[in-house]
Order: C-alpha cells, then sequence, then structure tokens
C-alpha cells in the first residue's frame, strides 16, 4: 500500500472557516502526512476560529488575508515568506456570493453582485498564483476546489455557477503557463457536501438527495474522500497531472438523466 508522506513540505491553505469547511478536511489530510501548513483568516474576528482547530499542532502558522485585496495578498505571502524559503503546495478553497444574488432570476443579479462572486470566487486564484508562484522555486502543486454546476444548471447556484466556470478556465490557464516552472494546478469537483457555504443555497437538501439518488455509487460523498483526492493532487503521486478537474461526485457527473 502506498503512503504518502510531505514531511520537509510546506504549504498554504486558503478557506478553513470551521470543522465543516472542506478546507478543514483537506488540512488534516495534509497534516497527517507530515507537512508543514499555512492557514489563513480574513480578519481578526475570524482568527480565533481557525486558532481553535489547531491549538494542538505543532507544523502550523496562522496568516491574515482578506483576497478581496491585492495588497493583503500580497502582504500575506510576505508573512509566509519570511519563514518559507520553498512553498511546495496552495490550496484555493475560496466562495462567495452575495445571499440575495443565489435565488430569484438569474436575469436580475445586479452588475455588483457579479463582480463580488467572481472576484473572491474566481480572481483571487489569480492574484493569489501571482505571489505564490515566486515561492515555488522547486515546483508544486496548486489546487482550487470547484463544483459541477460551472457546466450544467443548479437551481439557486445562479452566479456562482458562472463564477465556477471562470475559476476552471483558469485553473487550464494557469497550467498552461505554470508547466514550464513543474507547477501543476488542478481542481477538485466535490459532489454536494454540508458546509457553511451550502447553507446559503436554496433547495440544497433536494440537491443532496438527488445526487444520492442518481449517483452510481447511490449515495453522497464525504469530506474525507474530497480530502483524499486534493492529498494525492497535491503530492508526487500525481506528479503528471495537471489542467485536470478531478470530479469526487459518486460518478454524478457521469449520468444524462
Amino acid at each position: 500500500m502506498y503512503s504518502i508522506d510531505l514531511t520537509g513540505k510546506t504549504g498554504v491553505i486558503f478557506g478553513v472557516a470551521n470543522q465543516r469547511s472542506i478546507a478543514w478536511h483537506i488540512a488534516l489530510a495534509l497534516h497527517q502526512a507530515g507537512a508543514n501548513i499555512v492557514l489563513t483568516y480574513q480578519n481578526e474576528r475570524l482568527r480565533q476560529n481557525v486558532a481553535q482547530l489547531v491549538t494542538e499542532w505543532e507544523n502550523v502558522s496562522l496568516v491574515e488575508c482578506d483576497v478581496s485585496s491585492d495588497e493583503n495578498i500580497q502582504g500575506a505571502f510576505r508573512k509566509i515568506a519570511d519563514s518559507c524559503d520553498n512553498l511546495s503546495f496552495v490550496v484555493h478553497s475560496i466562495a462567495f456570493a452575495n445571499r440575495d444574488d443565489l435565488g430569484g432570476n438569474f436575469y436580475d443579479t445586479p452588475r455588483s453582485g457579479f463582480g463580488t462572486a467572481l472576484d473572491i470566487s474566481a480572481y483571487s486564484l489569480i492574484a493569489i498564483a501571482r505571489y505564490a508562484v515566486p515561492l515555488m522555486q522547486s515546483g508544486g502543486s496548486m489546487i482550487a476546489l470547484t463544483f459541477n454546476a460551472s457546466q450544467q444548471v443548479y437551481p439557486g447556484y445562479n452566479i456562482m455557477g458562472t463564477a465556477k466556470a471562470a475559476l476552471e478556465h483558469e485553473v487550464r490557464q494557469l497550467a498552461a503557463e505554470l508547466g514550464d516552472k513543474n507547477i501543476r494546478v488542478n481542481a477538485v469537483s466535490p459532489g454536494p457536501l454540508d458546509t457553511l457555504a451550502a447553507r446559503g443555497i436554496q433547495g440544497f437538501v433536494d440537491m443532496k438527495r438527488i445526487h444520492a439518488q442518481r449517483a452510481p455509487l447511490r449515495r453522497n460523498i464525504t469530506h474525507a474522500e474530497v480530502a483524499s483526492a486534493a492529498l494525492f493532487l497535491l503530492c508526487d503521486m500525481s506528479a503528471g497531472v495537471t489542467g485536470t478537474i478531478l470530479p469526487v461526485d459518486g460518478g454524478y457527473h457521469t449520468m444524462g438523466v
């Protein structure tokens, strides 16, 4: 059986909010593999939530980063560089849209709401890559978290489907540009999971039920399964994989009906 040892590797994870965050479960998998981890938090108010999760960890540090500000992102990576001269991986698990823009008619989405969703959920990956790449001197791996609404219509997901479509194109574009630096860029596309963000999606309970009924595995996936897929993409076992959107949805994406 293969074992993954990331001892001596350092990476940064964006998007941990609480114990139900997908990013948190990815952090757990990376921690168990021996990696040194930098967790970001949006502001001081949210710092305590993240800090409480890692009170017993030794190989972890916390850095403030509001991804709506390029200056803030740059400052965060400056702090990371103070203690790490070789970054091995980056996890982007950030998405946001105004609650009012996740329901009703898509054509009623205001320009401001469109801009907010695309800025936080998609553009942030570009900005993070800009400042992460100089620290990835030996190559490495970046992953983003997406969702099948990038390709199909999910009632209640609205503008976030557009944001995820943009995010997936960024993954392919960055993979093409960063390959000569031995930096791989991929995305994981989980099925519906109970997270803080999922609470804002109208009809989420029905979404989970339909996935479980129609997916070939006849069940919903788990946080741990998504974390395992992420761990694969972040380690050398996937050294030949880049520009890929990896579904972890029990096979739901393969079904026509």
